[in-house]
């Protein structure tokens, strides 16, 4: 049996780096696209072998057709963005060049020179932005609220216009927020872990909070690669919803969070509202009816336990740090 060869934007990030383990495992070839200025940033995969990093960018037409005639893959994966939410505020054209016109250029290239490839664009629930319904499901509207949600939103209209006039394999994964410890601090579950974990080391005294009562849909990123991964194996390309099903309020994750290494949150906890988010009057969670129909995918790691293991994780990684 021959070989399958996948290729993979944003290889060095999180959904990167798991994508890249879950299809080593399997046997793949893999190519990570890696922009030129990044290629130091190679943390999240210097724990594998076997990964062929190919020079790339999602600005340059040029270069992504380079890379696919050369690789050939069987597989892509478009996982780069620029999606961190407040940046795309301060940085709207970029988040656009990249997470929108990028997907375009890099559609372009596949039906250019290997039109047989089968695709897959991680799409975002950001899309959905103040929705008229909840849960949301693949036939929800599209109203985006900030220009990461609208650059996700035309990326993936571009996938499913490419999909209905080349009959390109081209499927949408509709992400929710998905966490682990490759997550970046910046983020609101991996601050809150990783705050506990200093706070518990003697290595911070307290952790300043937006909302407490916000909800979000949060699953574990290794479910949501796996997932990923599943689309590409359907005989015809769809469009699913990846997410846990639930939410669970802020107030809920520093709890957890505490409990975990054996202290009371209040006493650590301040309210600032300086990151108060605007309010959502309808909450962004997904149902995942349709991608458990079809596939048969749904969360391995409970909440509590994704909780859990990223503490775990940074008081192992503060320990060491300091030793």
């Amino acid at each position: 049996m021959t070989q399958k060869k996948a290729l993979i934007t944003g290889l060095t990030g999180q959904d990167g780096s798991y994508l890249a383990e879950l299809l080593l495992t399997k046997g793949y070839q893999v190519h990570g696209l890696v922009r030129r200025s990044s290629t130091s940033n190679l943390e999240r995969i210097s724990h594998l072998s076997g990964i062929q990093i190919v020079p790339g960018d999602l600005l340059d037409q040029c270069s992504l057709m380079d890379v696919i005639t050369d690789s050939q893959p069987d597989e892509i994966y478009n996982l780069a963005s620029q999606s961190y939410v407040p940046l795309s505020w301060t940085q709207p054209a970029l988040t656009a060049e990249y997470t929108a016109l990028g997907v375009s250029r890099l559609l372009e290239s596949i039906r250019r020179c290997k039109p047989d490839a089968k695709f897959y664009q991680a799409s975002s629930s950001e899309v959905f932005g103040q929705p008229d319904e909840s849960p949301q499901t693949e036939r929800t509207a599209f109203r985006p609220r900030n220009p990461y949600g609208v650059a996700k939103a035309y990326a993936h209209w571009m996938t499913v216009n490419y999909r209905q006039k080349y009959n390109l394999y081209g499927c949408c994964g509709i992400t929710y927020t998905h966490e682990s410890p490759r997550r970046g601090i910046e983020f609101v579950f991996r601050k809150i872990t990783h705050a506990a974990a200093q706070i518990k080391l003697g290595l911070a005294n307290e952790l300043k909070l937006g909302n407490l009562d916000a909800r979000r849909d949060w699953c574990y990123a290794k479910d949501a690669v796996y997932a990923m991964w599943m689309m590409l194996q359907q005989e015809q390309p769809d469009d699913y919803i990846i997410a846990s099903g639930e939410t669970h309020s802020v107030k809920e994750l520093v709890e957890c969070a505490f409990n975990c290494v054996g202290l009371n949150w209040q006493d650590y906890v301040l309210v600032d509202p300086a990151f108060y988010r605007p309010d959502e009057p309808v909450q962004l969670v997904g149902s995942i009816d349709k991608i458990k129909t079809d596939l048969g995918w749904q969360p391995q790691h409970s909440f509590e336990q994704m909780v859990e293991l990223m503490v775990d994780y940074d008081l192992k990684k503060l320990s060491n740090a300091g030793s």
